[in-house]
């Protein structure tokens, strides 16, 4: 499905969310069916379009017959069959309980057209969780409005464990064409990107109250007046609701751990009934009037360095994490939440390593998790800033990237395509050559990722454009297929230990330079194999040798002749895959790997490698190259550091030396 094949938008709910999302898509030419369980419901709901609508008119950014115009293409409904059964798009904001959602999707899968897309607009359950009660999650998204969505500008699109990519790249193209900004949040975590980095930032004013190191006045104060935030944290916290706040903070709390623990001080409100502006009274008291009064002089500079910190960390958390990058960051906490400036920047000119010495002294006197500073945010503070951190660590060319390496030596090459699947060009071929230049013999890097940006491949194999511009002339194409065979076969012979973070397709090319690398884990959802008999062709770039070395001679044949697809579990069975893991831990799990590799004894590892894959010619060289080898180190600082570390019970710390 394109965005120019989408006519008719169901939304599913026609409270505040839903009314104004039918009313964004009523505006951008849709025709839209709006429908909630009660007739009364959604006939406020229409009426609220309406008045909206004819505010805007007042306003003039609308004229009557446009206003008209929208509001001839809004259907209210009560029956569901109705108003889904000729939707291409589908927008579900009912209440945020999974229990409702889940009874709304199994009904919308039986009575809507399969091609549909359902996108749902919950601010914080898991779009993966929810896609697996319908039987189209490849078909399932995020798209979460920020209230009131007529007036805010960001769309966070979150991409689900199942969705496909170009399910993201419309519901993107509709945000864009409702005229909101959209911000993709490439991994299914706890509150995306505003909620995540918010509600643990009010989370914390309250924990100042709670532990009396400030007052009210004054942390609304400080972020109002001299952090720069629209809304101080108290007063926002009143407009979204204590209660909102505490079941975002449980969610997270339940998903990612004690850091999220709820203070004891909403729990109390909450409890209490005082759940804001909505009931009266929250933190503070709207009797009289919904205005809230801040002083202007009461700011304080600890106050403003905790909550900085806190939000800082959050920032590189989700940095870490790969749930988005720098600059969508940024922009999702301006757009949805704000900020005079992206967080990054802000956290930068205050001094990142202020933030983060502020954290470790607050975690080591105190010992709670929330304090503890991301590993991402101590990089940050060493490199002297977020964006500094990312000039230094990220060097981009055309078709791939190198990221690091960081402080644990690890460095990432990432194949950077992912609108074509991360197909391997000649280009690529040719920067990827000069990327393993660059990263060979450095000192600081003890380990490499090599990856796929995006959330589809790892790589779906060769450019078939290219391929085919090669194929006309037979001597260019065995010009490529040594090309092919010299970069992965630099790939294999790099001195230090490669890993390969396989997620989703790796297909002909793709699987044949994950054969160069030295171990592989693969996310459950992978799919893999060499399909070239299929085309007529066969592995050109080292597929026939390298993949017989890894899983024998029958194996290989198997794979190579039958030209089928294999999961990852089958692939582990044949001893390609090395581990196999949940697609959500899967780049947590390989930095994991590889760290562990990179703090390894790097010339022992160096001679390790030399001598197998001399072997594998020769075994007689080979031994020889082992026998050399072990005589060398045994000359080694790393020798004596390995012996130390052992006789006295500690890990070691290897130098190289």
């Amino acid at each position: 499905m394109d965005i120019d094949d989408i006519e008719t938008v169901a939304v599913l709910g026609a409270g505040t969310m839903g009314h104004g999302i039918a009313e964004l898509a009523a505006m951008a030419g849709y025709n839209v069916t709006i429908r909630d369980i009660e007739e009364e419901y959604v006939m406020d709901g229409y009426e609220q379009i309406e008045w909206s609508l004819g505010k805007l008119v007042e306003q003039g950014r609308l004229s009557e017959e446009e206003a008209d115009e929208a509001l001839d293409l809004v259907e209210p409904l009560v029956d569901l069959e109705s108003a889904v059964e000729d939707a291409d798009v589908i927008i579900e904001a009912v209440p945020e309980r999974f229990d409702i959602k889940e009874e709304v999707f199994t009904t919308v899968d039986e009575f809507a057209p399969p091609e549909a897309i359902i996108a749902t607009n919950t601010s914080s359950i898991s779009i993966t969780d929810l896609s697996e009660v319908t039987d189209r999650p490849e078909r399932f998204c995020g798209m979460h409005f920020f209230n009131p969505p007529i007036r805010m500008p960001l769309v966070e699109v979150i991409a689900g464990d199942h969705t496909d990519a170009a399910v993201l790249d419309v519901i993107e193209a509709l945000a864009s064409s409702m005229n909101k900004t959209p911000v993709r949040v490439r991994k299914d975590s706890p509150g995306f990107i505003v909620n995540r980095i918010l509600v643990p930032a009010m989370n914390e004013a309250s924990w100042l109250i709670h532990d009396a190191e400030a007052d009210i006045e004054t942390v609304d104060s400080t972020m109002k007046y001299e952090v720069g935030m629209p809304m101080a944290a108290f007063q926002l916290a009143d407009v979204v609701g204590l209660d909102v706040i505490i079941d975002v903070l449980e969610y997270i709390h339940d998903n990612l751990g004690g850091a999220y623990e709820p203070c004891p001080l909403l729990l109390e409100k909450v409890e209490a009934g005082e759940l804001g502006q909505k009931s009266g009274q929250g933190f503070y008291s709207y009797e009289e009037s919904r205005s809230v009064e801040i002083p202007a002089d009461k700011t304080d500079d600890m106050v403003a360095t905790r909550m900085l910190a806190v939000m800082a960390n959050e920032v590189a958390k989700l940095l870490q994490e790969d749930v988005a990058d720098l600059g969508d960051i940024d922009d999702a906490m301006m757009l949805g939440a704000g900020f005079p400036d992206g967080p990054t920047r802000i956290a930068d000119e205050f001094g990142v390593d202020r933030l983060f010495a502020h954290l470790q002294e607050q975690f080591e006197s105190t010992g709670h998790p929330r304090f503890e500073p991301s590993p991402r945010l101590a990089s940050a503070a060493q490199a002297g800033g977020f964006r500094v951190e990312t000039d230094q660590q990220t060097t981009s060319y055309e078709t791939i990237r190198i990221e690091g390496p960081g402080d644990d030596g690890v460095a990432e090459i990432v194949l950077d395509r992912p609108h074509r699947m991360n197909s391997i060009s000649e280009e690529l071929l040719h920067e990827l050559d000069d990327a393993l230049d660059r990263l060979d013999g450095e000192t600081s890097v003890r380990a490499i990722i090599l990856r796929g940006a995006g959330d589809r491949a790892f790589s779906a194999g060769a450019d078939i454009q290219s391929m085919a511009g090669s194929g006309a002339d037979p001597i260019a194409a065995v010009e490529l297929s040594r090309l092919g065979q010299r970069v992965f076969g630099k790939l294999e012979a790099i001195d230090v230990p490669v890993v390969a973070q396989i997620d989703g397709y790796c297909l002909g090319g793709g699987m044949e330079l994950a054969t160069g690398a030295d171990f592989r884990l693969a996310s459950e959802r992978s799919t893999l194999g060499q399909p070239e008999h299929n085309l007529g062709l066969l592995p050109g770039w080292g597929g026939t040798q390298r993949l017989q070395h890894i899983v024998g001679l029958g194996r290989a044949k198997e794979i190579i002749f039958t030209a089928e697809h294999y999961n990852a579990k089958t692939m582990q069975d044949y001893g390609f895959i090395n581990e196999v893991v949940d697609s959500s831990d899967l780049a947590e799990r390989t930095r994991e790997f590889a760290a562990d590799l990179a703090a390894g004894p790097p010339i022992a590892q160096r001679y390790t490698k030399r001598a197998m894959h001399r072997g594998r010619e020769s075994t007689a060289a080979g031994l020889e190259i082992e026998s050399q080898a072990f005589g060398q180190l045994m000359s080694t600082d790393d020798l004596m550091e390995g012996f130390t570390a052992f006789m006295g019970d500690r890990e070691p710390e290897f130098e190289g030396k």
